[in-house]
């Protein structure tokens, strides 16, 4: 089964994606299930699950939930996530019968601050992210023991599916490999320019500009270079 540990939906701030384009996009792409994982809410994963009817594609519910160590995803989820403390969260989780995935570990965390014997997942490989990003994810999980999955990440549709997880099935999740692309940056700036529209903040749509002017100025200077520096 291809899975996609890692997709947002309008109910996430940074995101317009709707649940049922989102269903029929990630079925034309091969997959066989997708993790709803709004921001800090479960409403986007319940809303997919309820309009799929595909008794041969899988729907899992969950929330990336902002707490004091950084994003942790919780998955197979039926409530809302009340706590934004680390310790409190991974307990509400696991009160659900959840599992934990340790989403991009190595972007805003504080890892002084997990425990990673609490990790189910951990997160090796995101769209959204560069190659040492990822590569220090996964070396992080194969130094604990702990298996890899991979997501997309996708906040915007042409995202869904970039990177996927093929799992034996849906009760163990066990990883058998591992499927990534990476995303446009292009996709990242267009989500935080939702995000600044969607919350009226300048300086969110202000850092969006000024990033993608700086990633579009070192791709401008790696081609000259790969044209005219050997």
């Amino acid at each position: 089964m291809k899975i996609d540990f890692h997709i947002h939906t309008c109910h996430s701030p940074d995101s317009l994606m709707k649940p049922d384009r989102i269903l029929r996009i990630a079925k034309r792409r091969g997959l066989d299930g997708i993790v709803i994982c709004d921001h800090n809410t479960i409403k986007g994963g319940i809303e997919a699950q309820k309009i799929n009817d595909d008794k041969d594609f899988h729907v899992i519910v969950g929330a990336e939930i902002a707490t004091d160590a950084g994003d942790v995803t919780g998955i197979f989820l039926t409530k809302e996530i009340e706590s934004r403390n680390f310790d409190d969260v991974v307990k509400e989780i696991r009160a659900q019968n959840g599992k934990v995935i340790l989403n991009h570990p190595y972007r805003r965390h504080d890892l002084s601050k997990i425990d990673l014997s609490k990790i189910d997942f951990i997160e090796g490989y995101n769209s959204r992210l560069n190659n040492e990003d990822n590569q220090k994810a996964i070396k992080l999980a194969n130094d604990n023991g702990i298996p890899v999955i991979a997501g997309s990440d996708a906040h915007c549709y042409p995202e869904i599916g970039n990177s996927r997880t093929v799992v034996k099935d849906l009760e163990s999740l066990l990883p058998l490999n591992l499927e990534y692309k990476k995303s446009n940056q292009i996709y990242v700036t267009l989500s935080q320019y939702v995000k600044a529209f969607k919350s009226r903040n300048l300086r969110v749509f202000i850092s969006a500009t000024i990033v993608y002017i700086k990633y579009s100025t070192q791709k401008c200077i790696k081609a000259i270079r790969a044209a005219f520096i050997r």
